[in-house]
């Protein structure tokens, strides 16, 4: 049961990256073959990855302690700060716009391929990537950074190591042009654990921000934000 515990947690995360690494590859060797689809995979590979990473959380769903739903109002507070973090370099201090990555607007000669592309754009990010990066970085790191029998930890746990480490760990996994937003999202996302002891509030707020800069990003074209 612990290793299953332990899988359920690490799994989805792991296959996400796995679909990360594909796309990276696909990109990389067919960058001069002068196919969309093959230069930029992503419009293929990331509605695929929201399918299977999406079922795989379902599957492990009943090895999750999502805790109280109660807490939901910190977590919506907690991601619009988030959110305004990500889109401040931007939209307040003059910073270059990120007008590269995933543009929908490709496909707006056919509008069921626009809103195919959109929505699944908006489910990997709100809900999909909430679920996976909450489960695993505050579900499993954060309590593992304590007692590598994670289970016996309870959510929301604090520890220094614990606490920073995972913001920096959690901030790693960004470009770096993110770090310092990612990281300081990362603190508040643990605030939040260590506050409300509720999974379920990390991944609102965690979503609320995801969900503000899918919004941001369709209202301003800068693509790479989301």
């Amino acid at each position: 049961m612990k290793n299953k515990a332990f899988l359920a947690h690490v799994l989805p995360f792991a296959v996400f990256l796995g679909f990360l690494m594909l796309d990276s590859f696909v990109a990389t060797i067919f960058q001069n073959s002068g196919v969309l689809l093959l230069t930029m995979p992503k419009y293929w590979i990331y509605p695929l990855q929201t399918l299977v990473c999406g079922g795989l959380v379902l599957s492990f769903w009943k090895h999750y302690d999502f805790g109280s739903v109660r807490a939901w109002p910190i977590g919506v507070l907690a991601g619009i700060v988030a959110l305004v973090l990500w889109v401040s370099p931007q939209a307040f201090f003059g910073f270059a716009p990120r007008t590269e990555g995933f543009n929908p607007d490709l496909f707006a000669a056919d509008p069921t391929i626009y809103w195919l592309n959109l929505i699944s754009r908006f489910a990997r990010m709100v809900i999909v990537v909430a679920l996976i990066e909450e489960i695993f970085w505050r579900g499993l790191v954060m309590r593992y950074l304590i007692n590598e029998d994670f289970q016996k930890v309870p959510f929301g746990a604090y520890s220094a190591l614990s606490f920073f480490g995972v913001a920096v760990l959690f901030m790693l996994e960004h470009g770096t042009v993110d770090y310092p937003a990612a990281f300081l999202t990362g603190l508040i996302y643990n605030g939040v654990a260590v506050k409300t002891k509720s999974l379920w509030a990390c991944v609102v707020a965690h979503g609320v921000t995801n969900f503000g800069l899918g919004l941001y990003t369709l209202a301003t074209k800068q693509w790479g934000f989301w």
